[in-house]
């Protein structure tokens, strides 16, 4: 219990992350902040506007910091270990916050935000990786969930301080939102001093013996019990194999071999887009403009009930993947969130804004739409690209597939204002843009049902069985073999026993079966 417990508190770096990102969105709208960022405008009813192009470079550059981030994520893992990689982000992000928080120039805010974006990119990179690596695998969907439901958290509790501080008519309005950060990294920082590296970790770097006393320490057996020596004995055959065959850089994760490298890398990649083409960041970054663009009052409170729906929900979420399986909620998820979307952008434009009853309704709909999310594609997504890499390249996949999101995070934060803010060299799209969104959700419908294979309930050595002996579409048949303790492989459409001679995969058919 207490190393399922040490493995859940490394979510805690979701914290950084939820809470940087949920921020932005009450900051931009605090009266002092834009009178120290904003431009002279004497329509505005303080005096100052906010131009277009510096909104979205303030909310944008962020991304761009966690997309560099990520990527170094994996030398960070591969070289300093998981544990001192998460220790050194959490020193990079103080540094951005503290450079954010003493700015009196955009200059100055701005390269604060990139710092505390490389910061957040090495933990979404190597916070997922150390969760994964250190769980239990019948409960490692829970526990790398929990990394998503500390994002939440973070992002409620921004709602929250802004919607505190959002009255306050000098600096301290926005630099005590923003200065709070610092008490989070300072907690993830001083708990990994006590937490173990990865025992995967330490078998890679050929230390064995340090290998079984953190893995004892995360299992609460001793060193010598047989479920802990059974585990290191998997990891090191797992291991010696990928070495073999010699897969370990970045051109690798591309390569077209047996065990399916370039599909994994391609699938983590791609399922990290479809998550943020879901387009619920659009309700984490500009929300609160959205909603009182739409003629809400006290969008604040708004954006405040709605992060307690998204922290709220990812509770069932983070039981329902080791329950019903990480296919099974993306699919479902998805088709839940289209509907949504439609339906708010059919609702949208239909009603006035005097329209009371419809204002309501529109805000009970993203109160679903962002609910379905922290239950399905918001945890799931990052449960997977924590386990379906091998060890070998492990860290440079999850690196790919991290910055793949934050990628399109910094492509969807900075065009977001110019397809829905009104004037000159915008679209002016308003709600309509939720017919977008609702469009990708209906793509990640039919990209989860031809690229996710079922993984629940095996260990990270078995999902390498899994892609190598089955595909997307029947992995949920493997699956039930590989947990009944007998490896399989499907020769078409028939599941027939593995034996290995001589180091090679023979398929042990019945001749009456295929018949």
């Amino acid at each position: 219990m207490s190393g399922i417990v040490m493995t859940a508190f490394a979510a805690f770096g979701g914290m950084l992350f939820g809470y940087d990102t949920g921020t932005i969105s009450g900051v931009i709208q605090m009266d002092d902040w834009i009178r120290t960022f904003g431009v002279p405008d004497k329509s505005a009813g303080i005096g100052y506007s906010l131009p277009t192009s510096r909104e979205s470079l303030v909310v944008s550059i962020l991304s761009a910091g966690t997309f560099l981030g990520a990527l170094g994520g994996a030398p960070a893992a591969d070289v300093l270990g998981r544990r001192i990689g998460i220790m050194l982000s959490c020193i990079v992000f103080s540094l951005g916050v503290a450079l954010q928080t003493g700015a009196l120039t955009l200059a100055t805010f701005v390269v604060g935000r990139f710092f505390a974006g490389l910061g957040v990119g090495l933990v979404s990179t190597l916070i997922p990786m150390y969760q994964s690596e250190c769980s239990p695998k019948w409960i490692r969907g829970a526990i790398v969930s929990c990394y998503q439901w500390a994002i939440t958290i973070g992002l409620l509790l921004a709602a929250v301080i802004n919607n505190a501080t959002k009255d306050r008519q000098n600096h301290s309005a926005w630099q005590i939102s923003i200065s709070v950060q610092l008490i989070w990294a300072f907690v993830l920082f001083v708990g990994m001093i006590w937490l173990p590296e990865t025992p995967r970790w330490l078998i890679k770097k050929n230390r064995p013996d340090y290998a079984a006393k953190a893995l004892s320490r995360l299992r609460s057996l001793p060193v010598t019990d047989p479920t802990v020596v059974a585990e290191l004995e998997e990891v090191i055959a797992a291991l010696e194999a990928e070495r073999e065959i010699g897969q370990n850089s970045y051109i690798d994760c591309f390569r077209s071999t047996h065990n399916k490298i370039a599909l994994r890398t391609c699938t983590g990649i791609a399922l990290q887009a479809w998550q943020q083409l879901t387009g619920v960041n659009f309700i984490s970054y500009y929300g609160i403009t959205f909603f009182a663009s739409a003629g809400i009052k006290n969008p604040f409170l708004i954006s405040v009930a709605i992060n307690i729906v998204n922290m709220g929900m990812t509770l069932p979420g983070m039981w329902a993947v080791d329950r019903f399986g990480r296919r099974s909620l993306l699919l479902w998820g998805a088709v839940l969130m289209c509907i949504c979307e439609f339906l708010v952008a059919i609702l949208g434009v239909t009603i006035s804004i005097e329209n009371l009853a419809g204002q309501r309704a529109l805000i009970g709909i993203v109160c679903i739409y962002v609910g379905t999310f922290a239950a399905t594609w918001g945890p799931v997504a990052w449960v997977l690209v924590g386990e379906i890499f091998p060890l070998n390249v492990r860290a440079k996949g999850m690196s790919l597939s991290a910055a793949s999101n934050w990628l399109w995070n910094w492509a969807l934060a900075f065009a977001t204002p110019y397809l829905v803010n009104s004037g000159p060299g915008n679209a002016a799209l308003g709600v309509k843009v939720f017919f977008i969104w609702g469009s990708t959700c209906a793509g990640c419908i039919v990209f989860t049902y031809f690229c996710i294979p079922e993984t629940k309930g095996l260990s990270l050595e078995q999902i390498d069985l899994l892609y190598q002996n089955s595909t997307p579409i029947t992995s949920t048949q493997y699956r039930r073999h590989l947990v009944a303790g007998e490896p399989r492989r499907l020769v078409g459409d028939i599941a027939s026993p593995v034996e290995v001679v001589d180091g090679e995969k023979w398929a042990m058919v019945d001749v009456q079966e295929i018949a």
